[in-house]
C-alpha cells in the first residue's frame, strides 16, 4: 500500500492544482492527446473535433501555446499552412494522457 501524500497548506499552490489549470478545459486534454501521435494542421484537429468552434478551438492551441506545450509553425506560402506540435515539455504529459484514456475506457466499459 503507498503512503498518501500529506496534503499543502494552500491547495492553491499543488502541482495537480497547476496541471489543471494547464490542461482545465474540455477540448485541451484531447487536443494534446491527438497531437501525442504527431504533428497536425488546425483543419486535422478540426476534424477530429467536430463540436468544438473555429474560435475555441484557436483559442486553446494558443493558450497551450503560452504555456509551451504545443509548438505553432507557420509556413510562409499562400495559403498559409500552419502545423502544431507538442513540445518536449507537452510530450511529457503522454504518459498521463495515456492513463486518463486507459481509466475512461475501463470506467466506461464497466457501466
Amino acid at each position: 500500500m503507498t503512503e498518501r501524500a500529506t496534503p499543502p497548506e494552500n491547495p492553491l499552490t499543488c502541482p495537480i492544482a497547476a496541471t489543471i489549470a494547464m490542461l482545465g478545459g474540455k477540448w485541451k486534454p484531447m487536443i494534446v492527446h491527438m497531437l501525442a501521435a504527431g504533428t497536425l494542421r488546425f483543419g486535422q484537429i478540426k476534424r477530429n473535433l467536430p463540436a468544438v468552434s473555429q474560435k475555441m478551438l484557436t483559442q486553446q492551441l494558443r493558450e497551450l501555446e503560452h504555456d509551451g506545450i504545443v509548438r505553432r509553425v507557420v509556413y510562409p506560402q499562400v495559403p498559409p499552412r500552419v502545423e502544431y506540435s507538442l513540445t518536449d515539455h507537452g510530450a511529457r504529459l503522454k504518459p498521463i494522457l495515456e492513463a486518463l484514456y486507459v481509466w475512461g475506457r475501463e470506467h466506461a466499459a464497466g457501466r
